[in-house]
């Protein structure tokens, strides 16, 4: 299982070049979605190729994890990115006194179909004291992380390298000049954000309330070297947001942050802060697992259907990215849901027991204070493909998600779609957006199993 840590590198990457088509429903030998470019690099492709770190950045690391006297490194790097990656959401209050409120009942229930003399006070004693000790084996036990100087170390090791594998720049015209990372880590967002637009940024505040985790993204930018100056300079660490209300970021960042707010409406209210603190886009990263996905769909849900109490800048926000769409996400309302969920191939940091390349799933929502109208100016959110692409003889199989808030199963064929169409859907993989306008009942249907 892949070190759950690299999926801040997706930002922009996955949604802007789709933003250039034809809404007319017109035939795909009329629409010229390839603008000049090869077919295995139409404006759809998103995936990135295995991704290494800085060389910088990895001899920095290297120079740390090397002095630090951690011992079992190798075994506990391991170890904490396990526990990291199977992470879930504290259980709500309201949910727990659900669960005992029908356990005492069916207890109790028990007890009365048994007969016989019965002593309700006793009784009573014994069903709460079986009811705690039900819940206590059976609850998720949720605890806060404290990152002391020897478990950053652990955790540089274990998540480093995918970390920085997550943002990678796709919208042509967006030129940040101040960034807010927040629950920043490592800082591995502001290496990749430094790789895209250094000529651009100007401002980039680091927000972790582990002290020992921002003494050690600093040693970082400067090679583990006190003397020596920072690699990216105006990166500013703070343990807590900026005090004013009017401050914003042109890029607001939250990686693999939400996961570590216990309740679902200090989340909402983290969300919100971040939001009022965003002048273009929010991008969020969490685990690619269940409780990732679903952290973000609550984010989403939040930003797009509930009024935020406290408005500074009432443009509203609009889904950029990975969703074509703005309705329910339709993996959740499945019986057995499955995440939406995306993965990257990149080199780990050149430790015993890291092999030579990894792969991490990540899921991650771009939210843009554009608007759907003004995002679609340039065209319209095809659909994204959100399994691996099977290719056989002269037809590929491709599920997406697509713009009507349904997964579909499509079957690509020259004959049907266009050589072009065809060639683009053989090029394409999962994560990608797949240049397909027109949909055939015979080529399309309700997909069961994404």
């Amino acid at each position: 299982m892949a070190p759950l840590s690299c999926r801040v590198r997706v930002l922009c990457r996955g949604a802007g070049a789709f933003r250039r088509m034809s809404t007319a429903a017109q035939s795909q030998s009329e629409v010229d979605f390839l603008k000049g470019e090869l077919h295995r690099k139409h404006p759809g492709v998103t995936n990135l190729k295995t991704l290494s770190l800085p060389e910088e950045l990895q001899m920095a690391a290297k120079s740390i994890i090397q002095r630090a006297p951690v011992n079992r490194l190798s075994e506990r790097t391991h170890s904490f990115a396990n526990f990291l990656w199977s992470r879930k959401r504290a259980v709500e209050d309201v949910t727990l006194r659900r669960k005992a409120v029908s356990l005492e009942r069916e207890l109790w229930k028990k007890a009365m179909e048994k007969g016989g003399d019965i002593d309700e006070d006793a009784l009573g004693d014994r069903i709460r004291r079986k009811v705690f000790s039900e819940l206590k084996r059976t609850t998720y036990h949720w605890t806060s992380l404290n990152y002391d100087e020897e478990l950053c170390v652990v955790y540089m090791a274990a998540r480093l390298a995918g970390g920085y594998a997550a943002i990678k720049k796709r919208d042509p015209s967006f030129a940040p000049q101040s960034l807010l990372d927040f629950g920043s880590g490592l800082g591995t967002v502001v290496w990749a954000s430094h790789s895209h637009w250094a000529a651009s940024l100007k401002e980039m505040v680091c927000v972790d309330s582990s002290g020992p985790m921002n003494i050690l993204a600093e040693r970082l930018l400067k090679g583990d070297d006190d003397q020596a100056p920072a690699h990216i300079q105006q990166v500013y660490f703070r343990q807590f947001l900026p005090v004013s209300p009017k401050v914003q970021f042109d890029l607001t960042v939250a990686a693999f942050t939400l996961s570590e707010i216990p309740g679902v409406k200090e989340r909402e209210e983290a969300v919100f802060t971040l939001w009022r603190k965003t002048s273009s886009y929010l991008v969020l990263v969490e685990n690619g697992t269940k409780e990732g996905h679903q952290i973000l769909m609550e984010a989403r849900d939040a930003l797009l259907k509930k009024q935020d109490k406290t408005v500074h800048d009432s443009r509203p926000a609009s889904v950029f990215a990975p969703c074509p769409h703005e309705l329910t996400c339709p993996k959740l309302s499945r019986e057995h849901v499955v995440p939406c969920n995306f993965q990257q191939m990149y080199q780990p940091l050149p430790l015993p027991g890291h092999n030579e390349r990894q792969t991490e799933k990540f899921s991650y929502l771009i939210l843009t204070r554009g608007g759907p109208l003004e995002a679609e100016t340039e065209g319209v959110n095809w659909a994204r493909l959100v399994a691996p692409v099977l290719r056989r003889t002269r037809h590929v199989h491709c599920r997406t998600c697509a713009p009507d808030g349904k997964l579909q199963h499509m079957v690509v064929t020259a004959r049907k779609h266009s050589r072009d169409v065809y060639r683009c859907a053989r090029n394409s993989d999962w994560g990608d957006q797949l240049p397909v306008i027109e949909r055939d009942e015979e080529d399309v249907q309700s997909d069961s199993e994404s």
